[in-house]
């Protein structure tokens, strides 16, 4: 099985170490390549009389001093010198760094931001959820090994490419692997004197999700676990409970409009974090 490429977005920040850390653990056992990309708004205009050039490289060469002290010890040393200063919106950017290298997965540390902001241009992770089509890495914490990966899926067709995603790191740690299905309680229909039943709709959702697991992992074992509750919230305490030290989710097809306005339980666990999230895309972004 061979993996592509890595390329983790950093900066100075405690969340662009572990970024880098966790970027260059994954390249490391997938034996790929790791390319460190840092982002930067473009400059302001330049004084008349001053070479707009040379001030680029300065302020690129600054940047780049900065993010390398900051990521050191959690980067080989010698991939600090190589780090690439870019200018522009960063979710893009990044986008296209991936396009370039052809490479599998994009990781970014995760941030904690109000609704607000990530509406309205304030997190790259959110902007890179909706409009990057390879799976994103979110980093909350790194312990220096993957030992516990939790695959948080539904039985649509999201199930098969989310429980793949996750069966591949598991095998590439030696992790564990729990794949977890949330089943929503049905509401009570008035007027209705048949209800469903709900225990039986529960029995049917365990059948049917040991199968899927069952196929759509392969060779890697997996335990299967079929919950009642709210899907965010049972899998960020399932992570927890579990101390899962990767959750595997994936994003649906649906547009932009709907993504942005509606929000999901990826956007939901992305902006809570109980662990590192992977965010495998699934369909096609608008």
């Amino acid at each position: 099985m061979t993996w592509k490429p890595v390329v983790a977005g950093v900066d100075a920040s405690r969340e662009g170490a572990l970024a880098a850390a966790m970027a260059w653990a994954v390249a490391e056992a997938a034996q790929v390549g790791c390319r460190l990309v840092h982002v930067t708004r473009a400059l302001p205009s330049v004084p008349a009389g001053m070479d707009a050039d040379q001030v680029a490289a300065s302020v690129a060469s600054d940047a780049r001093q900065r993010v390398a002290d900051a990521l050191s010890g959690n980067a080989p040393p010698e991939s600090l010198d190589r780090i690439e200063v870019r200018e522009g919106n960063p979710a893009w950017v990044l986008g296209q760094a991936v396009r370039e290298d052809g490479a599998g997965l994009l990781v970014l540390g995760g941030k904690h931001h109000a609704a607000p902001v990530r509406w309205f241009g304030g997190s790259t992770v959110h902007h890179a959820v909706r409009t990057i089509d390879v799976p994103l890495l979110v980093t909350a914490a790194w312990r220096g090994r993957i030992g516990r990966v939790l695959a948080a899926t539904d039985l649509s067709d999201a199930a098969a490419p989310t429980l793949a995603a996750a069966a591949r790191f598991a095998a590439l740690f030696g992790a564990e692997l729990r794949a977890l299905h949330v089943v929503e309680p049905f509401p009570p229909i008035p007027d209705v004197a048949v209800q469903i039943d709900e225990q039986e709709h529960l029995q049917a959702a365990e059948a049917e999700f040991a199968s899927t697991v069952a196929q759509a992992a392969g060779d890697v074992a997996a335990e299967p676990q079929v919950r009642c509750g709210t899907p965010s919230r049972t899998i960020c305490d399932e992570a927890t409970a579990w101390d899962a030290d990767l959750v595997v989710v994936g994003s649906h097809g649906k547009g932009w409009v709907d993504r942005v306005l509606l929000g999901s339980t990826t956007e939901r666990l992305l902006r809570s974090l109980p662990a590192s999230v992977l965010v495998v895309p699934v369909g096609g972004h608008a």
